[in-house]
């Protein structure tokens, strides 16, 4: 199956789920209609990278074409919007996708309502609780998928690890952006956490388990894997500060505003002068930074080395990761998407 045509049938199976649900909220109330609203604007959105890398796990470990895989792997992008939208209210993130983020559209039907109260909070609120059901309906289209039970209760080990780690990595990351005091290597254990694993690894571990994967397999998907969800994660930095809006669906620098901690910033203070590094501290998570001050942080990452340093990281773990696929044991199918897949995760332009 091509990539295009898993990303169509992902598509149409989120619908077809989420239409399933939305008599159920509307019988409770039709006050529940702008949730439903908001999540069909942000599951319209997305590169479906998790469902795609489920699916291919999948076949990987020899199983075949149905759309069952197709449901447990679309339950992936469910898990992704939650994570997407609590992470935006965290962020106190404007936009996601090119719209506004879940919170900031809530935060507008406040205003627009003229009611009572803090808008703010109430966004969050809602955001909160959109974020939750899609958590809550991750898990439920995923056991509801129709594969069989042995196999589906083994995956749910992979799902449920999947979880807990992307949610940790969560928590470092906001651990790190308060601290301020991130080294490439600590930054680094953010991106195999709330990324790499999350991203890439663990939907072929859980596509893998669900066709019942010899051990074998399932290391070779890591060390596939692992150091491609590295590079995708250090590409998508180097994207948050040099990306074009228009590709990233965020406004340019976005990640400079936010703080991130991010390894391209570790790079470049490890490399920077002192007033170099003043600079950077001095503006990075600067909520009113403006385009100036962006460009000036851009000049001081370039001119030290700091984007240099990261685009050979992601050289190198994308090597890492062809060299590990070309002696997998996977289904020749399998290999040629997982080898387009690698290229397409870490070639988005800038």
């Amino acid at each position: 199956m091509s990539t295009s045509r898993i990303r169509k049938e992902v598509d149409e199976a989120l619908l077809a789920f989420v239409d399933r649900q939305r008599p159920t909220l509307l019988a409770i109330s039709d006050d529940l209609t702008p949730l439903l609203s908001a999540l069909d604007v942000l599951l319209a959105g997305g590169k479906r990278l998790r469902p795609a890398f489920c699916y291919w796990g999948w076949r990987a470990a020899g199983g075949a074409d149905c759309a069952a895989i197709v449901q447990a792997a679309a339950s992936l992008e469910l898990l992704q919007a939650s994570a997407l939208i609590h992470d935006d209210v965290m962020d106190s993130s404007d936009t996601r996708r090119g719209q506004p983020s879940v919170h900031r559209r809530f935060e507008a039907l406040h205003g627009a309502q003229s009611w009572p109260g803090d808008a703010e909070a109430f966004g969050s609120g809602a955001a909160i609780l959109l974020g939750d059901l899609c958590l809550a309906w991750s898990s439920e289209m995923f056991e509801t998928c129709g594969l069989g039970g042995d196999r589906r209760r083994h995956a749910r080990d992979v799902y449920d690890m999947m979880r807990t780690e992307v949610m940790c990595g969560q928590y470092l990351d906001m651990l790190e952006s308060t601290r301020g005091e991130a080294t490439a290597d600590t930054a680094l254990r953010v991106v195999e956490y709330k990324s790499a694993k999350y991203t890439i690894e663990r939907p072929l571990h859980l596509g893998a388990a669900l066709a019942g994967a010899r051990p074998d397999v399932t290391g070779a998907l890591t060390a596939y894997g692992l150091p491609l969800g590295i590079a995708f994660q250090l590409r998508d930095d180097v994207l948050g500060v040099f990306g074009d809006p228009g590709e990233t669906g965020k406004p340019a620098g976005d990640d400079l505003r936010e703080g991130k901690r991010t390894v391209l910033i570790a790079l470049t203070l490890e490399r920077a002068s002192s007033a170099q590094a003043d600079a950077i501290q001095r503006r990075l998570g600067d909520p009113d930074l403006d385009r100036p001050g962006v460009d000036e942080l851009r000049t001081i990452i370039t001119e030290t080395g700091g984007l240099a340093a990261c685009e050979a990281m992601i050289d190198q773990y994308l090597t890492d990761a062809e060299k590990a696929l070309t002696s997998a044991p996977v289904t020749p199918e399998a290999h040629q998407a997982l080898s387009e897949l690698a290229v397409a995760a870490t070639t988005r332009s800038m």
